[in-house]
């Protein structure tokens, strides 16, 4: 059995998708299953059971022996959360119960790191795991996600198989419901649907032009593949970043989602607020080169094969993977 933590999200439930697809169908699937609007993203996928968050811990320590691996993607996800009592309590303290269910019963973990970790990338993005105490995350989400980074690092007991996964932003079918944490793709179709127009963010930075601020966007299909690489190989215990490796600026996001849908650009720039504005990140780039060396050879879906993919087979429909 494969247990998915976050399976009714969007992350989670794309992976649901790619093990069906590879003819996995002994899967658990963990989630907060009462909250709406997620049960499209896994009513018509095949797993074996379902079974709530909160319970979950108590089910795993008494089936261990019938799960051979855990891929932990659930967590609260909101970069504007500050209850810390909540995100230790999502992100850090149950991370560190499955971790220890699978270390005492050797079961392999890959998990889900974040981003969100680097901060203002003062210290580079690299995967290099002796600078996660230099980090300095912006937020108390990244803090909660480097704590546990930080945390595992130093665990004499470990599963045999360990993997985080740092992933950087992601977009792609299956985020119908995140609201206003959907990628900026997904906002992009809707005005452009609405108002024939997409807003984006004025630089304040003088360092980058109006929408050339940059992020490495990467399709959530790869980060799917690169999960099932993990799942397969079992590469050096270890963090791992996962973006494309290239960074992009927004400008070009919205001009890709604006061919796809073979409509004029129209493009207007507005101020970023101001309490986000001094932990905006201009520039975000994932060093890819330990996934590589660990043998990973595919590679990453463009921003503009994405964009195209994700608009046209998803978004225009309302269709999910």
């Amino acid at each position: 059995m494969i247990v998915i933590t976050g399976a009714a999200g969007f992350i989670g439930s794309c992976l649901i998708s790619k093990l069906n697809t590879e003819g996995l169908t002994e899967l658990i699937l963990v989630d907060d299953f009462t909250v709406e609007n997620k049960e499209a993203n896994y009513n018509l996928k095949t797993f074996y059971q379902k079974i709530e968050r909160k319970q979950f811990i108590d089910w795993f320590e008494k089936h261990t022996n019938i799960v051979t691996q855990v891929i932990h993607i659930g967590a609260r996800t909101d970069t504007a959360e500050f209850n810390v009592e909540l995100l230790n309590e999502l992100n850090l303290n149950y991370t560190k119960a499955i971790w220890q269910i699978c270390s005492r019963n050797n079961i392999a973990l890959i998990y889900a790191s974040s981003a969100a970790t680097y901060g203002l990338g003062e210290f580079g993005y690299d995967d290099d795991e002796t600078k996660l105490n230099l980090l300095k995350p912006l937020n108390p989400y990244g803090d909660s996600k480097n704590e546990f980074d930080k945390w595992a690092i130093t665990q004499k007991t470990a599963p045999p198989h360990w993997q985080g996964l740092k992933f950087f932003n992601v977009y792609g079918p299956n985020e119908y419901h995140k609201g206003r944490m959907a990628s900026v793709i997904l906002h992009a179709f809707k005005q452009i649907q609405e108002t024939g127009k997409v807003k984006l963010f004025k630089s304040h930075n003088p360092k980058y032009s109006d929408g050339g601020q940059l992020r490495d966007f990467i399709y959530v299909k790869d980060v799917t593949e690169v999960i099932w690489f993990l799942f397969n190989n079992k590469p050096k215990n270890g963090i791992y970043n996962l973006g494309s490796g290239t960074a992009r600026p927004f400008l070009d996001l919205a001009k890709a989602t604006f061919k796809t849908l073979n409509k004029p650009e129209s493009i207007e720039f507005i101020d970023t607020p101001i309490d986000i504005r001094d932990k905006y990140q201009y520039f975000t780039e994932a060093n890819m080169q330990k996934l590589i060396n660990a043998g990973y050879k595919k590679l990453f879906t463009t921003l503009e094969e994405g964009v195209k993919d994700y608009v046209a087979n998803y978004l225009i429909n309302k269709n999910y993977l």
